[in-house]
């Protein structure tokens, strides 16, 4: 396979980590006799400091011409003042929008070396398996009208939860799909006895776990759903929720896992590149200090092989290389080791030489 992949490393530990995930591509591209292209290019804080704004006409352009789209992380303290009108999260949610990615994915899955990294019992994270699908391109990080003014004369903000019937089905349907391959249960998480967004989210979730009578659905609230993330996790299958429920529930659930640093997403939609970045922020208290955990970015680079470059073997050999590596003892500074972040990619590569499926066909 010959596939062209764009690189947005981004701000703080963004160009550590994506540096760190492309070592491994390109040990897989060796093992397998691929050919990966890798162009970079400026988004966020950084491109807001070369060129005004955080995503330019001419990145998304060479994105949406690519194959996969690898990204770091984007922010930093430089680019925080709230009164801004340019902000390093405007390139991240144009991007989204830019790609038509409308479903993130995040897996979250517990390591079996790795439950005393997590403060939860070690009872609680038994059989803890989730993948959690978040809608990206609606909601009150997009919808109409949106803004702050003064209204007789007081200052007033407001933003705009709006979702479309077509939004919700897509994304649905989704999680059904991908239920298939695993347990067969999709939890539907909505606020549907305040919002009347949610409420519409649940009827056509009803509607969609209609057409899929293999699949169990149950609805629950966004408040009860993030106590049971911390109760009772293992109970969980697969999650499809609106877009900041998503993105507050899946840092929270980084807490099972043990660290933010672990764990990847992929965000895609129903034709195009997808949209590989690990979860975590950009860090800017460790940048340049090589104490970043690569491990998320690289497991976002064994999803951007399974899921953009149809490569399940070899995207299963990176997945299996990052297990091996923790049941070795490879730690960085995030799990209380002491390995650089070049160090725990070498980890990696070291087991991914081990692999069995590593070898070529």
């Amino acid at each position: 396979m010959k596939a062209n992949i764009v690189l947005l490393p981004g701000d703080g530990i963004g160009p550590e980590v994506v540096a760190e995930a492309v070592r491994v591509l390109e040990a897989v591209a060796t093992a397998y006799g691929h050919q990966f292209a890798f162009s970079e290019r400026l988004m966020g804080g950084c491109a807001i400091d070369r060129f005004g704004t955080a995503l330019t006409d001419e990145v998304l352009v060479d994105c949406r011409a690519s194959d996969a789209v690898l990204l770091g992380a984007v922010g930093g303290p430089k680019w925080d003042d709230p009164t801004a009108t340019v902000r390093p999260e405007q390139g991240l949610l144009g991007l989204r929008k830019g790609l038509g990615v409308y479903a993130n994915l995040r897996p979250v899955r517990v390591h079996p070396d790795l439950v005393d990294a997590s403060p939860l019992k070690a009872d609680r994270l038994a059989g803890v398996d989730i993948l959690v699908i978040r809608e990206l391109t609606g909601g009150l990080y997009f919808g109409q009208p949106k803004g702050r003014g003064r209204v007789n004369g007081r200052e007033r903000a407001v933003d705009t939860l709006e979702y479309y019937e077509h939004e919700v089905r897509r994304v649905v349907e989704l999680a059904f799909r991908l239920a298939q391959d695993r347990r067969r249960k999709v939890t539907s998480v909505d606020k549907a006895n305040v919002l009347e967004s949610s409420r519409l989210w649940r009827q056509v979730a009803n509607a969609v776990a209609a057409e899929h009578s293999n699949t169990a659905l149950e609805h629950m609230l966004v408040d009860t759903a993030a106590m049971r993330l911390i109760s009772s996790p293992a109970g969980f299958d697969v999650i499809v929720t609106e877009n900041m429920f998503g993105d507050i529930l899946t840092d929270e659930a980084s807490v099972l896992a043990g660290s933010m640093g672990l764990l990847p997403s992929a965000s895609l939609g129903d034709s195009g590149p997808g949209l590989y970045e690990p979860i975590h922020g950009s860090a800017p208290d460790i940048a340049g200090r090589g104490l970043a955990n690569p491990l998320g970015t690289i497991l976002s680079a064994a999803m951007l092989l399974r899921y953009s470059l149809n490569l399940p073997r070899e995207a299963a050999a990176v997945e299996a290389a990052v297990d091996a590596a923790l049941s070795a003892g490879a730690r960085s500074a995030d799990l209380g080791g002491r390995l650089t972040t070049g160090e725990t990619t070498a980890a990696v590569l070291a087991q991914l030489q081990q692999q069995p499926a590593a070898l070529p066909a």
